[in-house]
């Protein structure tokens, strides 16, 4: 385990032991700053040594790796889970507009402000872009890093879909010769319906999105079957079902997506900053017997696969800064609207708030306002199966947009998705 130091002007210095930290602390050279990672700062000058500091950065749909090395050690190791609800608050947000202005009388469309600007991507992704970069922009403001290297992804979509695609098939698609991806999946399934098989004798016909499009599908011949108007009511009442035999692309859309915008971004930002790919990451884990993991994998991109690892790894969680939905979607008795948004405090204490129960850290996912709340683990694990009350929690740290949470290498493994 490191300390993390700054100089009393707030630039990043070498790390220390926590032997030297303990030192500096007790005879007043430096304060503390930040519990985790475990920060202090400086309180008189210093000669500002600092060694060339490389930064791997493994860069995901779901996880990033993070990695920053020397060439004899490993000074920093984390993993950050990113969100991925953000399509489906989007999604009940403009449900929620056309109940509303269903309610409202008629008024001539306008579109004069619906350009989207130059460099507009949609918002699940310029999520994720912006949290790559945050992360960047915090760990430089721990560490006085002098390399940046990116493993980025180009992913051959059509590839994936059929491997044996090569030359001039890659213009000669399967829909080559029909009007639209109807046409093509009616004619492909015979005009039948592929559930009855033609039994209900029904001719109104319907093209059904297998994997659903709120749930990452897309319009690809692989996601669609024909159905009869009947299997097809069936299947949205959920009497029938029907297995799902294609592939989810959504993560690997969004990595192609992303990759100019992030690169970009980096660069404008910093002078050093390199892009590798994954195959090269790939083979220096397998010659360097590496676990398959996001951090390992931001070693290896680092480019001292050699370095002595961390016994401890910080695992963050990037959650919603804040609940703008005002009222819920259904009424309650009296024909009266809900409110949506609790109170910004409860008996002093706020949602994600970092706090200590039985000598354990924890964070407040639940609050009521009887006072007993709802403490996790950031992997879910709660503490009992009911709450506790807010006489027996101590306040350690107040919420963030990003959670942190120190894990050991040995006893709990990464995530692998």
């Amino acid at each position: 385990m490191l300390v993390y130091v700054i100089n009393k002007h707030g630039d990043p210095l070498m790390p220390c032991k926590p032997q030297r930290a303990r030192k500096l602390l007790k005879e007043s050279k430096a304060k503390v700053i930040k519990r985790e990672p475990f920060t202090i700062q400086l309180v008189y000058g210093s000669s500002n040594y600092i060694q060339d500091i490389s930064l791997g950065v493994d860069a995901g749909s779901k996880t990033i790796g993070l990695s920053a090395t020397t060439k004899q050690v490993e000074l920093y190791s984390s993993e950050v889970q990113l969100r991925t609800n953000i399509k489906d608050l989007l999604l009940a947000k403009s449900q929620a507009r056309r109940t509303r202005r269903s309610r409202l009388r008629y008024r001539k469309p306008r579109f004069s402000n619906r350009a989207k600007p130059k460099g507009w991507l949609a918002p699940s992704v310029q999520h994720k872009v912006d949290t790559h970069v945050k992360v960047i922009q915090d760990l430089h403001k721990l560490l006085p890093i002098t390399n940046i290297v990116v493993e980025t992804a180009q992913f051959d979509i059509h590839k994936i879909i059929n491997q044996d695609v090569k030359g001039k098939d890659y213009q000669n698609g399967v829909q080559k010769g029909y009007g639209n991806v109807k046409e093509y999946v009616l004619f492909r399934d015979s005009y039948t319906c592929q559930h009855c098989k033609g039994k209900h004798k029904e001719k109104r016909l319907e093209v059904h999105h297998i994997i659903f499009r709120s749930n990452g599908g897309g319009n690809s011949p692989k996601n669609l079957i024909t159905l009869c108007k009947i299997c097809h009511d069936q299947l949205h009442k959920g009497k029938i079902t029907i297995k799902a035999t294609s592939k989810n692309l959504s993560h690997p859309t969004f990595m192609g997506i992303m990759r100019k915008t992030f690169l970009k971004q980096l660069n404008s930002s910093y002078p050093n900053v390199e892009e590798t790919y994954g195959y090269i990451t790939k083979q220096t884990r397998i010659n360097n017997g590496l676990t398959k993991e996001h951090r390992t994998d931001a070693l290896c991109i680092s480019g001292n696969p050699k370095a002595k690892q961390l016994d401890i790894w910080w695992y963050k969680k990037k959650v919603r800064c804040h609940n703008r939905q005002i009222h819920k979607a259904n009424f309650i008795k009296g024909h009266r609207k809900k409110a949506n948004q609790a109170q910004f405090e409860v008996k002093g204490f706020r949602l994600f708030d970092k706090v200590k129960f039985n000598n354990d850290l924890y964070y407040i996912f639940g609050r009521r306002n009887s006072g007993f709340f709802d403490i996790r683990k950031l992997d879910g694990t709660k503490v009992n199966k009911g709450s506790i009350s807010y006489k027996k929690l101590s306040l350690i740290e107040f919420t963030k947009n990003i959670l942190t949470e120190r894990r050991s290498a040995d006893s709990v493994p990464s995530l692998k998705a």
